[in-house]
């Protein structure tokens, strides 16, 4: 039965959380981020194919990379304002266009305009979700983001696999089997939402509860402060990602001479281990406090990253798995820490966040392609192990007491 008007205040600060709601959501990430990690999957096909170079390889990532980050602050920023329940189905079906485009995408122009397309289904689908995920998590905020992220690491460790047993020993062509994913994705978010329609009116009722519960309200100044360290940190996380998403497949091959599909069995175990950290830094940030779980998470993977490009082949798997764990626990600390900064802006913040993170991906994928086509895509990897000690500054963060609050229901 659907909620009152009169139910509204007593249900948005009810501690349930909506465990159905997430997972549905975490699924739908997981298929979303399943088409997106075929981009970055195929590129050994298409680069033969089409006689791309590194920097080539690193424009199509950019293409995609720029159209998930750039509209998703906008989207952000109006679905604040007016919630669009359907959109994300919508942002799917913009998807699948751009996955049937880069199936039979004949020319180098085709295939960044297919790319493109996909990026802006991306820039539909995370603003929204996350809020859906914000919205069904009763306060449990950290955990709820965490397994909304699993999902979509899940699909970014699937994809690749996928895409080793389907397209790289078939062709290009082949990617059109990945339209069913779109499609399930599909039907799973219009289900969602109808309850997020249904249930929207939590989205200003937990607003009010998260700015009533703060314990030490900060300064203008000092949230901007917080906001700028946590865009340094996402540039010291997303740089070295992107280095390991869309690269790590060729510093096999070269350094190892390993096979196309050997070396998309070992990105799916990095992969895999990114997913696992995304679901342990939400419930450590939830037990602990953020501000900790986020700096382990980048300055605490520095030992291993900077170990990493000088190990044999089972060394470096290990420490990839290991390095995988560690960063990936920083996402989702970073996400609710700056939701808890500015609590009515969840969706700004959302698509602020996962645009820079797209963005950041994208910019980085491109620059280390180029550099890759100048001084070899090992040198690349031993210069951005250096990167995660950028995470030295998440000392200075303010302490918002952001342990799990679940709000108190009210008193009918």
């Amino acid at each position: 039965m659907k909620p009152t008007p009169a139910d509204s205040v007593t249900t948005a600060v009810s501690p349930k959380t909506f465990y159905p709601v997430l997972f549905a959501i975490s699924f739908a990430h997981l298929l979303n981020d399943l088409i997106q990690a075929v981009i970055p999957a195929i590129y050994p096909v298409i680069k033969e194919s089409f006689r791309l170079s590194y920097a080539q390889i690193g424009l199509i990532t950019l293409a995609f990379q720029l159209t998930a980050s750039l509209f998703q602050p906008f989207v952000g920023y109006y679905t604040d304002r007016n919630p669009q329940p359907f959109s994300l189905a919508t942002g799917m079906v913009i998807t699948l266009v751009g996955l049937i485009g880069l199936a039979f995408a004949s020319s180098f122009t085709l295939i960044l305009l297919s790319a493109g397309c996909i990026g802006l289904g991306s820039s539909v689908f995370h603003p929204e979700s996350s809020r859906v995920a914000y919205l069904a998590s009763g306060g449990r905020k950290g955990l709820a983001q965490s397994i909304f992220q699993l999902g979509g690491n899940a699909g970014s460790a699937f994809g690749p696999l996928l895409a080793a047993l389907i397209v790289v020993p078939y062709g290009q062509a082949n990617i059109i089997w990945f339209t069913w994913v779109a499609v399930a994705g599909f039907v799973v978010l219009f289900r969602i939402g109808q309850w997020y329609q249904v249930h929207v009116y939590l989205k200003e009722a937990n607003a009010r509860v998260e700015r009533a519960a703060a314990r030490k309200p900060l300064t203008r100044r000092q949230v901007t402060g917080a906001m700028v360290i946590l865009l340094i940190l996402m540039f010291s996380k997303h740089i070295y990602t992107a280095s390991m998403s869309s690269y790590f497949t060729f510093f096999l091959m070269e350094k190892f001479h390993l096979t196309v599909a050997q070396s998309q069995g070992y990105l799916f175990l990095y992969l895999g281990a990114v997913a696992l950290g995304t679901i342990l830094g939400g419930v450590l940030g939830d037990r602990f406090g953020r501000k900790y779980v986020i700096w382990f998470s980048i300055l605490g993977a520095a030992p291993f990253t900077l170990m990493l490009p000088y190990m044999g082949l089972a060394g470096t798997a290990i420490l990839a798995v290991l390095t995988g764990v560690i960063i990936a626990s920083a996402f989702s600390a970073i996400l609710v820490y700056a939701t808890d900064l500015m609590p009515d802006k969840v969706g700004l913040i959302a698509g602020l966040f996962f645009g820079l993170a797209f963005g950041m991906a994208g910019i980085g994928s491109a620059t280390l392609g180029r550099l890759a086509d100048e001084i070899g895509i090992i040198r690349v990897f031993q210069l951005c192990a250096f990167l995660p000690l950028v995470g030295v500054v998440a000392a200075f963060l303010p302490d918002i007491g952001s342990k799990s609050r679940r709000p108190a229901r009210a008193r009918s």
